[in-house]
C-alpha cells in the first residue's frame, strides 16, 4: 500500500484531516493521482483492524503567502545554507470515515468507535480492496454509509457519491450495476431540481 499522509487533526468523530507526505518526509512521496478526490484510504490501528475513509476535500497551506519582504536566499540555497529551515507549505486532505474492517477482515459500514490518534499513517486503498469493502456477505455491493456522506460531506456529497459509483460500476455484477445506475440517476435528478430552486 502507498503511504499518503499523516493525521494532523479532526473536525469531528468522522471528519479527519491529514497532511500529505512530501519530499521532506519521504524519498518517494505519493503522486497527486494517489490522493485525489474520492480516493479511498485505510488507517490501520494497533489491534489489527483498520478504519476506511474517503478523501472528500483538500486545502493548500502556505504560510509564506503575503510575506513580500526581501529574500536573501532562494529556496534551493536555504536547503544547503539552512537545512533546519522547514518548508511549511503543504497539502491537507479531508477524510470522511465510512466504516471499518475488523481483524478478521469483516467489513462494517458504520461509524468507527475508535478515535484515531494524531500522526497515524494513512494509506491508499487498492482498487481491489475498495471493491471488497463494498461487498456484503452475499457478495452484493452496498453503500450503507450513504447517509453519512450526505450529512458530513456538505456541498461535495453528491459529487462524492457519484465518484464512488463510477469507481464501483466497472467491477460490479450486472444486477449491482443496475442498482448503482438508479442511484446515480436519482442524484442527478436531485441536483437538477435543487439547482432550479436557486
Amino acid at each position: 500500500m502507498v503511504k499518503l499522509a499523516k493525521i494532523v487533526k479532526s473536525n469531528s468523530h468522522v471528519d479527519y484531516v491529514g497532511r500529505v507526505i512530501d519530499t521532506l518526509d519521504a524519498d518517494a512521496p505519493p503522486s497527486p493521482s494517489d490522493y485525489g478526490f474520492a480516493q479511498f484510504v485505510s488507517i490501520p490501528l494497533d489491534d489489527g483492524s483498520e478504519v476506511v475513509g474517503v478523501i472528500y476535500n483538500s486545502q493548500l497551506i502556505n504560510p509564506e503567502y503575503g510575506n513580500f519582504g526581501p529574500r536573501l536566499s532562494s529556496a534551493v540555497d536555504n536547503s544547503v545554507l539552512s537545512p533546519d529551515y522547514l518548508n511549511e507549505q503543504g497539502l491537507l486532505v479531508g477524510i470522511l470515515l465510512l466504516g471499518w474492517r475488523d481483524a478478521s477482515r469483516v467489513n462494517h459500514h458504520t461509524v468507527p468507535r475508535r478515535v484515531i490518534p494524531v500522526n497515524q499513517d494513512i494509506y491508499r486503498l487498492t482498487d481491489e480492496d475498495v471493491h471488497r469493502f463494498h461487498l456484503d456477505g452475499d457478495g452484493r455491493v452496498h453503500l450503507h454509509y450513504y447517509s453519512q456522506i450526505v450529512t458530513h460531506a456538505g456541498p461535495f456529497s453528491a459529487a462524492l457519491i457519484e465518484a464512488v459509483i463510477e469507481q464501483l460500476e466497472p467491477v460490479c455484477e450486472p444486477e449491482d450495476r443496475q442498482r448503482l445506475c438508479v442511484l446515480k440517476q436519482a442524484l442527478v435528478w436531485q441536483r437538477t431540481v435543487g439547482g432550479q430552486r436557486l
